[in-house]
Parts: C-alpha cells; structure tokens; sequence
C-alpha cells in the first residue's frame, strides 16, 4: 500500500522495494473509466505506466470504459494476459508504454484486439452548482466527448466497435514540426 500517486508507487517500488531487481512488466489498472484519447493526459492509471518506462521499464495501462461501481471486468481477463505476454515476449521500445480500453461488457464480446491512434477528441465541461445537507454549494462537473476524428483508426473507433483499443504513447509531448517552425 502506498498512499502517494500511482507513478508514485512506481517510484517506491523500482527505487525503494525493488531497489537494484530486475522489473519485467509494470501493470497499471485495470481502472474504471475510458483513458482513451484526451483522457489519457488526465489518467493516474496511466500515469503508473508512463512514469515506468520513464525508467526503462515495459508498462502497460489498462482501463474500461465503464464508471459504475459494480462494473464487470470478466470478459478483459484473457485480453490482459495476451497482451501482457506478447509485451514479456517482444518488448517494447525504451519510453513507449501501450494504452489498453476495453469496452464495456456487453451481451455481444469483444471481436478482437485494434491498435491505432489517440483520437483527436476533447472533453466539453458543464458544471451544476448544487447543495450539500448544511445549504453549502459545491459544483458537479459533467460533459460530453466531442470527437473530431471519426473514422480514422482511433482508439474511440475501436471501442465504438466493440473492439479492444490499444495505443502505442510516448511521454514526449513535443511538436517536432513546430519547434522547427519556431526556430526559424
């Protein structure tokens, strides 16, 4: 139990608990909630992921796209054991980590496994100020997904699809085309 952030307890078990081992795999999640497309900028669950190849670590983050707090993971079970070996088998590259969402569970399983990109999309806020029992205001925030790359091999097609989603991400937020437009 750690009581920091989720890269926290990457940090206290690579360089505290596990300090001078080996790791193989870190394995973030699997949380409740879509880490797809924006999503994965505001993710704890990923955050685990990417602060572990920060360290040269494989990591994967591994997220379902349902927020209810009896969610059913049962049909994600075989998916995280297939990809988390086919990442001890092959790797990944130094500072790459894989983004996985799974559907929700539905009648109909998952057809399979899509790898593609993070969707173009942002996360459209409203905010209802409310009361709590001592007449004191606090605000609940809501929204909607708005989604400007439909159709384009993203992570949302895939999950709209009733595919598993998953992304290749790197913590390099650089925008290589502009730094040089800049330069200039």
């Amino acid at each position: 139990k750690c009581s920091g952030t989720p890269a926290d307890c990457v940090k206290f078990g690579k360089h505290y608990l596990l300090k001078g081992r080996k790791i193989d795999l870190v394995v973030s999640g699997i949380n409740h909630g879509s880490n797809a497309s924006i999503a994965v900028l505001y993710s704890g669950t990923m955050s685990a992921a990417i602060e572990a190849a920060m360290e040269g670590i494989p990591a994967i983050g591994f997220s379902l796209c349902d927020y209810a707090h009896d969610a059913d993971f049962s049909h994600c079970h075989d998916f995280v054991i297939k990809i988390a070996q086919q990442v001890l088998i092959h790797g990944l590259p130094k500072g790459l980590t894989l983004n996985v969402n799974f559907p929700a569970k539905s009648a109909e399983v998952p057809k399979g496994i899509k790898v593609g990109k993070q969707a173009n999309a942002v996360f459209r806020e409203s905010f209802a100020e409310r009361k709590d029992p001592y007449g004191q205001p606090y605000y609940w925030m809501d929204g909607e997904l708005e989604n400007y790359d439909l159709n384009n091999n993203t992570d949302l097609d895939a999950l709209e699809e009733n595919y598993v989603s998953i992304v290749p991400v790197k913590y390099d937020l650089t925008d290589y085309e502009e730094l040089e437009l800049m330069k200039k």
